[in-house]
C-alpha cells in the first residue's frame, strides 16, 4: 500500500510520544490522527477511514500491566476487524506484546524505537493488509464468524470492489445465482460501512404478496385494513440510519416497483391508513438471481428503478467458475463444522479432493457447505473420502447429461486455451492474463487437458 494514501491513528496517553510520532509520520502519510484517551477510539473509527492504529500497551501507570492495550485491541477487532494494529510496548512488556500477536495485532514496536524501523514496520503491515484485504476473505461476524473466501481472480475483483464501495452510501445491486452468497455479502458490506452500528434489515420482497408489500415495507396505521389491530412501522423505518437489504428484487411486480420507486425518489414513506410522510435515511442493497439483461426488459422491470438501486453492481460468480476456491472453502467448512459438532480436526483424502474439483456444484457455495456439514456429522475418522461426500439430489442432474455437458465444455475450453497460447507464442503469463486466469490456474488446466 502506498504510504501517501494511508491514514494512521496513534493512541497513547503520553503527549510527548504523540507529538514525536506525528512529526515523524506526517511527511510520509496521507493523514496522522492522534488521541490520548482510548475511550474515544470507537467514535474516531466511525468518523475516519483508518488503515492502521499504533496502540500503546499501557494507559494507566498505576496498573502498568499491558492489559489495557490488550483490552482495546480486542475492541478494535470487534468494531473494525480489517484495521491493522501495531502495539507500542516497553522492553519489559515484550511477553505481553507477543501475546497481542495471538490476539490479532499485526506487529509490535519497542520503546525507544528507531525511526526508520518504525516507518518500515508500518509499510510492511500495510502492504500485508492490502494483499489480504483484496484477495483472501471477508468476514461476517454476526453469522458466527462466517467468512466469504476466495483466492480466484473473480473473487479478488469482488473483494476489491467491496472495499472501495462499502464505506460509501452508494446503492448496491448484488447479482448472482442462488447459493453464491449474496445475503452474506450484503451483511459484510453493512459491517464494513459507516452505518455498522445501526440496524441491518433484510426483507425477501419476492415472497411478499401485493397486499402485504406496502404494509411490510412502509408500515400501517391501526384499522388501515381488516387485520391491522395496532400501529406498525415498516421495514424502511426499522432500518433507519442503517442498511435495508431487499432480496429477490427481480421478482416484484411492476405495481410494487412503482411504489418502491416513489419512496426511493422522495426518501419518505407513508404508512397505510395515514397521510403523514416520514423521512427515511437508509443505505439500500438489493439482490436478484436474474441477469441484468433480463431486468433491462421494461415489460418486466422499470429501468428508472434499476438506475435507483444500481449505483454499483457486484456479480457474485458461481462456484463452477472459481474452481481454485473449492478446496479452500471445503477445508474452511470442515474446520467450522468439526468445531461446531465437537469433532477432531478433519481433512480430505486425494479421492475426495478430486471429487470436489470435478463436481459442477449447481447449488454453488450453499450446496458445498451443506455437503461438508453432512459429511462432518457422519464422519467416523479425521479424513473424509470420496464416498463421504454425498451431493444433494435436489441439485443433481442426470449423470449422462452432466457427463455430456462436461465433455462439450471441456473441449471448448481446451481449444480456447490452445488458441490463446499459440497467439502469445507460448508465453504463459500473457495467455493467462487474456484468459482471465492466474498462472497457477492455467497450469492446472494444461495438466487437466494434457496440453
Amino acid at each position: 500500500m502506498n504510504l501517501k494514501k494511508a491514514i494512521v491513528l496513534i493512541v497513547d496517553d503520553d503527549p510527548d510520544v504523540l507529538t514525536a510520532v506525528r512529526l515523524l509520520l506526517k511527511p510520509e502519510l496521507k493523514e496522522v490522527i492522534t488521541e490520548k484517551n482510548p475511550e474515544n477510539l470507537n467514535s474516531l473509527l466511525q468518523r475516519n477511514q483508518v488503515d492502521l492504529i499504533l496502540l500503546d500497551m499501557n494507559f494507566n501507570s498505576a496498573i502498568n500491566t499491558g492489559n489495557e492495550g490488550l483490552y482495546w485491541l480486542k475492541k478494535i477487532k470487534e468494531w473494525k476487524p480489517w484495521v491493522s494494529v501495531i502495539m507500542i510496548t516497553a522492553y519489559g512488556d515484550i511477553d505481553l506484546a507477543v501475546r497481542s500477536l495471538k490476539e490479532g495485532a499485526d506487529d509490535f514496536i519497542v520503546k525507544p524505537w528507531n525511526n526508520e524501523k518504525l516507518i518500515d514496520t508500518i509499510k510492511e503491515v500495510l502492504d500485508k493488509k492490502d494483499g489480504i484485504k483484496q484477495s483472501k476473505t471477508v468476514t461476517v461476524k454476526s453469522q458466527g464468524e462466517t467468512a466469504i473466501l476466495g483466492d480466484s481472480a473473480m473473487m479478488q475483483d469482488v473483494f476489491q470492489k467491496v472495499n472501495k464501495i462499502a464505506p460509501t452510501d452508494a446503492n448496491i445491486l448484488l447479482l448472482g445465482e442462488n447459493g453464491t452468497g449474496k445475503d452474506l455479502m450484503a451483511k459484510a458490506i453493512h459491517e464494513r460501512s459507516l452505518r455498522n452500528n445501526k440496524p441491518f434489515i433484510k426483507v425477501d420482497v419476492g415472497a411478499l404478496t401485493e397486499t402485504l408489500f406496502e404494509s411490510e415495507l412502509f408500515g400501517h396505521k391501526k384499522g388501515a385494513f381488516t387485520d391491522a389491530r395496532d400501529d406498525r412501522q415498516g421495514r424502511f423505518e426499522d432500518a433507519q440510519g442503517g442498511t435495508l437489504f431487499l432480496d429477490e428484487i427481480g421478482n416484484i411486480s411492476l405495481q410494487q416497483q412503482a411504489k418502491l420507486l416513489t419512496v426511493l425518489q422522495n426518501r419518505q414513506v407513508t404508512r397505510l391508513g395515514t397521510n403523514k410522510a416520514v423521512d427515511i435515511d437508509i443505505r439500500l442493497i438489493c439482490a436478484t438471481n436474474l441477469p441484468l439483461s433480463e431486468l433491462a426488459n421494461e415489460q418486466r422491470f422499470r429501468k428508472d428503478l434499476i438506475y435507483r438501486i444500481n449505483t454499483v453492481e457486484i456479480n457474485m460468480p458461481p462456484l463452477r467458475k472459481r474452481e481454485e476456491d473449492i478446496i479452500v472453502l471445503a477445508r474452511y467448512f470442515a474446520k467450522l463444522y468439526a468445531s461446531k459438532y465437537l469433532k477432531p480436526a478433519i481433512d480430505f483424502d486425494a479421492a475426495a479432493i478430486q471429487k470436489l474439483k470435478t463436481y459442477h456444484f449447481p447449488g454453488n457455495v450453499r450446496e458445498l457447505q451443506y455437503t461438508i456439514e453432512r459429511a462432518v456429522i457422519m464422519a467416523d475418522t479425521g479424513v473424509l473420502g470420496a464416498d463421504d461426500l454425498i451431493f444433494s439430489i435436489l441439485e443433481t442432474q442426470p449423470a449422462a447429461l452432466i457427463q455430456e455437458e462436461q465433455i462439450q465444455l471441456g473441449t471448448l475450453e481446451k481449444n480456447a486455451i490452445l488458441k490463446v497460447i499459440e497467439k502469445h507464442n507460448g508465453n504463459i503469463t500473457r495467455a493467462a492474463k487474456e484468459l482471465g486466469l492466474t498462472r497457477t490456474a492455467l497450469y492446472r488446466r494444461l495438466s487437466k487437458y494434457d496440453i
